[in-house]
Parts: C-alpha cells; sequence; structure tokens
C-alpha cells in the first residue's frame, strides 16, 4: 500500500506528535471509569504523585485506592498490550513481506487458549493457594508449545525458499487441532464454557499491577531486539536474494524476529487474553501516516499501538455499564471493517 504523501508530516514531527497521543490516550483511560474520582480531579490526582509536586486533587482516599488500584494497572496493561501485538505485527509483516500477516500467525492463540482453557476445567479455584496464578502461566506455555510445534513442522517440510509459505501453512494446521482440542473439552464441560470464553474474547477488567510486572521483562526482551533488527528489516524488502547479496543472513534474522514477537505476543495474551486486529490495524495506519520504512514504522507502531488499545478499551467499560463488553469485541468491531478496506485496496492496486 503506497502511502498518501498529503498525510505525512515531516518526519521529525512523528515521534513527538506520537508520544502527545499516547499522553492524551493515558489521561482520558484514567479519567473514565464507572467509579473513582470524577474526571476532572484525575490530572490534579496524577500530578500529585509526581515529585516535587503538591497538588491537593480533593478526592477522597477510597477515590484515590480506585484511581491507582483499578484504573491505573489497567490503563497501564492496554498500553503495554497494545504496544506488543502492534510491535509483533509490524515485525510479521516484515519477514514474511505480507501486510495482512497478525501476531497470531504462528499457532500463539491457538496454544494460549488451549492452556488457559485446561487451567479453567482443571478447576482454577483449586490453585488459589499457589503463589502465581496459573492461568497466565499456562497460557504463556501452551503458546510457546504451539510455536515451537509450528516451527519444527514447519521446518521439516518445508525447503529454503519456501520455508515462509510452510511456515504459515504450519501455523494454521497448528491453531485449528488446539481449536479443536479446546472445543472438545469444552463440550465435556460445559459449566465452563462463559468463564473461558471471556478470557478468548479478551480482557482487561481484572488487570492488576502484578500482571503489569509479569509480563514487563518479556515485553522490554522482545521490544529491544524487535526494534534493534529494524533497519534489517527495511533489507529483506528487496527480497531474500538481493538482501543475501547485500550482506544480509536472511534465515537468522527471520529467525530472531520471529521468536522475540512470538515471545512477547504470548507474554501478553497470557494476562489479557485474546485482541485481534490490533496488529493488523496499527502498523496500517502507520505506513499511511509516515511511510512503509520500518526504521520509522517500528516505533511508531509501538506509541500508536498502546494509544490505540487504551482507547478502544474506553467503549467497554460504559456501552453495558455495569457489567462490560469485552475489549476483543471492541477491536473486532473496529478492525474487521478496517481489513476488509485493506484487502478492497491491495485488490485495486494488483490490477
Amino acid at each position: 500500500m503506497i502511502p498518501n504523501k498529503e498525510l505525512q508530516l515531516p518526519r521529525s514531527w512523528w515521534m513527538p506528535v506520537a508520544c502527545i497521543v499516547v499522553g492524551c490516550a493515558f489521561l482520558f483511560g484514567a479519567m473514565i471509569g464507572p467509579a473513582g474520582p470524577v474526571w476532572w480531579r484525575v490530572p490534579g490526582e496524577l500530578l500529585d504523585h509526581l515529585p516535587w509536586i503538591n497538588v491537593h486533587s480533593g478526592a477522597s482516599k477510597l477515590e484515590s485506592t480506585v484511581l491507582w488500584q483499578i484504573r491505573m494497572p489497567r490503563v497501564v496493561l492496554a498500553g503495554i498490550v497494545g504496544a506488543m501485538l502492534s510491535l509483533a505485527g509490524a515485525s510479521f509483516q516484515g519477514v514474511f513481506r505480507n501486510p495482512l500477516v497478525d501476531p497470531y500467525l504462528l499457532g500463539v492463540a491457538g496454544g494460549a487458549g488451549l492452556g488457559a482453557t485446561v487451567v479453567i476445567v482443571t478447576g482454577r479455584a483449586a490453585s488459589s493457594s499457589w503463589p502465581i496464578d496459573p492461568l497466565p502461566l499456562a497460557a504463556f506455555v501452551g503458546g510457546l508449545l504451539a510455536v515451537l510445534v509450528t516451527y519444527t513442522v514447519g521446518s521439516a517440510f518445508g525447503s529454503s525458499k519456501t520455508s515462509s509459505a510452510t511456515l504459515v501453512l504450519a501455523g494454521v494446521a497448528v491453531t485449528s487441532l488446539a481449536t479443536a482440542l479446546q472445543t472438545f473439552m469444552l463440550q465435556r464441560n460445559t459449566d465452563v464454557v462463559r468463564q473461558v470464553y471471556s478470557w478468548i474474547l479478551g480482557r482487561l477488567s481484572t488487570a492488576t499491577w502484578g500482571d503489569v510486572r509479569l509480563v514487563l521483562p518479556y515485553v522490554i526482551i522482545s521490544s529491544g531486539v524487535l526494534l534493534w533488527h529494524r533497519r534489517l528489516l527495511d533489507v529483506l524488502r528487496v527480497g531474500d536474494d538481493e538482501a543475501q547479496s547485500l550482506g544480509a543472513r536472511v534465515t537468522r534474522i527471520r529467525l530472531t524476529v520471529v521468536i522475540a514477537a512470538t515471545l512477547g505476543t504470548a507474554a501478553v495474551v497470557s494476562v489479557s487474553g485474546l485482541i485481534g486486529f490490533v496488529g493488523i490495524v496499527v502498523p496500517h495506519v502507520v505506513r499511511l501516516l509516515a511511510g512503509s520504512s520500518y526504521r520509522r514504522l517500528l516505533p511508531l507502531t509501538v506509541l500508536f499501538g498502546a494509544a490505540f488499545l487504551i482507547i478502544a478499551d474506553i467503549p467497554g467499560r460504559i456501552l453495558s455499564d455495569p457489567a462490560e463488553t469485552p475489549i476483543g469485541v471492541v477491536t473486532a468491531f473496529l478492525g474487521a471493517p478496517f481489513f476488509i478496506v485493506v484487502l478492497r485496496s491491495r485488490q485495486g492496486t494488483s490490477r
């Protein structure tokens, strides 16, 4: 997709613009909620926690607790999840040279969903005394095992020239198998269907600071590796043969990026559930605005991805008050029409 030059600002402007967008999204996310301080007291409460600043917001102790223990972990976790899914999506699109792939390409979603289903079916309450919640752990392990199987199958049956296509097909097969096993388990344990699907549809309502601390190391490592390879992803755009002639180790680059993106995706999925379309929508919007060079695309995708999911989480809090609409439902409403537009535009440019 060729970006519209009329939409492009000077390159040096985009990073400050993205930072402002993230800051505004963070503030709006903290201000809106069914409980806690009224919206106009939130900025003062946030400023009061900064060093050397003393602002009396007028919020009660209970309202302050709701803000810092319920709203803020949710906003921070939404930003982390959105940033990681967007970055992983853009990275996958770079290594496979296909703008329609997403972070769940290699079976992470199917494996994580199966792992979560196993924990819920076997009795999550029985492990309530454990030092850590087994649900995120099982989802994380399930996602990584699914990708390991995908890569093993893809490597065994794919040649050097068809390895990318074989890897994608192996991911589809592993996802189908994991989904089938998950469906089989749910049919035999219908009493947990509602609980499983509440996780599958994505949820941030149960976010805690513990969830943030759990995923942050994996996200930092994965993001660091992916951002370090952003110039090499630009090299891969010319094709494998041309990239190798320029000195790039294509196989090692592709493997490193896939592992890093998968690790980050599995980590955030383990605490947020399955949130679709973020890894497709955000990279495409950034390409339209700032161009397709991965040197600019990946850092901006991190910031705009965080802002996107924070903002997308707001309707879920208020549309069904006092209940909540799953965040995955909101992103699907936004992402599905956008995906159709992308398909239509690609069909138009291919003629």
